[in-house]
């Protein structure tokens, strides 16, 4: 099936998508200004949560230095009545209801959460729900973003295509917790500092729920048996203090936690992914510590690694971040509006690129 969007035309009046930015939090601000500047996208629309920003005009909301003309709106009805042909939804938590709703009304959806990112890991009754809303409408929904996504799924992916036989796929990803932007709250809320005690369950069960669909897209993709993933959590204490910009953590104190999601099958693991988080490489436990950034290996056939990182400061990552997920969900734009209906993922849509000009 062709889905080359260049292939299929484009809906706008103009000839470009007309897209409403859902959301103008800490992806969704950067996705609004990618838009406004994206040559085949021209903005019809913007839903704002807070009431204080209604009305306020599209550029002055994420500092495009302009004015768009576009007001932003706390009403849903009012987005549903511009017809537009997509909708980026980026609130901070997924609404199954509005969803729906913009589905059912034709309205194509890209969003950055994950609840749709595996159908097969989805709740029955709400797949069949979104599924049917597709349908109804015409219309398609896409999850996805940076890390889980492009990261977690793209990456690998790509490396399998020069492989025909895999023995084990990992993923890590690591993040120095020493830059001056890390808050102490964040530490005291994750456990740095505190005794060694048993990890989290809540941690656990959320990592699975982030990374595990992501996962198992990419044992679809390479059609590679998995019985079960395992989720296990470990911390690592300090050799010495630590001091750092916002608190000092005590020698013999959490310095250092890792969280690490395995897929078994036929009786060996062959897909691991671990996220590791640390405030020093002096750890009582001998942990292999990476720079802030992220790891993608395959052994097989023909084994490769390749490493990502952020070029700056690794304190800078955390600022850098929302852009990346923000613009891989505004490049997605036209490739998902030319998509066939039905909950579509990074397996049902050809590579992603971005139009530059």
């Amino acid at each position: 099936m062709d889905q080359n969007p260049q292939s299929h035309g484009y809906n706008g009046t103009d000839g470009r998508y007309r897209v409403v930015q859902w959301g103008t939090g800490g992806v969704g601000v950067h996705a609004l200004r990618a838009v406004l500047d994206h040559p085949d996208l021209v903005l019809a629309g913007v839903r704002v949560h807070d009431p204080a920003k209604a009305g306020v005009d599209a550029g002055a909301l994420c500092g495009w230095g302009g004015v768009t003309g576009v007001a932003a709106t706390t009403e849903v009805d009012e987005i549903l009545a511009l017809g537009a042909d997509c909708v980026l939804y980026l609130p901070r938590l997924f609404d199954v209801e509005d969803v729906c709703r913009l589905l059912v009304a034709g309205v194509n959806v890209v969003t950055t959460h994950g609840d749709l990112r595996h159908p097969g890991t989805v709740d029955p009754a709400v797949c069949a729900r979104v599924e049917a809303a597709c349908w109804f409408g015409g219309a398609s929904i896409l999850s996805t973003g940076f890390a889980p996504g492009f990261v977690t799924e793209t990456l690998p992916v790509a490396l399998s295509s020069i492989q025909r036989r895999i023995d084990r796929m990992s993923i890590e990803e690591s993040v120095d917790l020493t830059h001056p932007g890390t808050s102490r709250l964040l530490l005291e809320t994750m456990g740095f500092g505190a005794a060694a005690a048993p990890f989290d369950r809540q941690r656990l069960a959320h990592a699975a729920q982030t990374f595990g669909p992501s996962l198992r897209l990419v044992a679809d993709a390479v059609r590679l048996p998995l019985d079960a993933f395992d989720v296990a959590g470990e911390v690592a204490v300090a050799e010495h203090d630590v001091p750092l910009g916002c608190t000092t953590l005590a020698a013999g104190t959490v310095a250092a936690q890792r969280i690490t999601i395995s897929g078994r099958g036929g009786g060996r693991v062959p897909l691991r992914l671990r996220s590791t988080w640390y405030c020093t490489t002096a750890l009582r436990q001998a942990w292999p510590v990476r720079e802030t950034g992220w790891h993608v290996a395959i052994g097989g056939e023909t084994p490769i690694e390749m490493d990502l990182r952020h070029p700056g400061d690794p304190g800078g990552l955390s600022v850098m971040s929302p852009r990346y997920a923000a613009n891989r969900a505004v490049n997605a734009v036209s490739y998902l509006c030319a998509a066939p209906p039905g909950i579509r993922t990074a397996l049902d849509l050809p590579p992603l690129t971005a139009n530059l000009g």
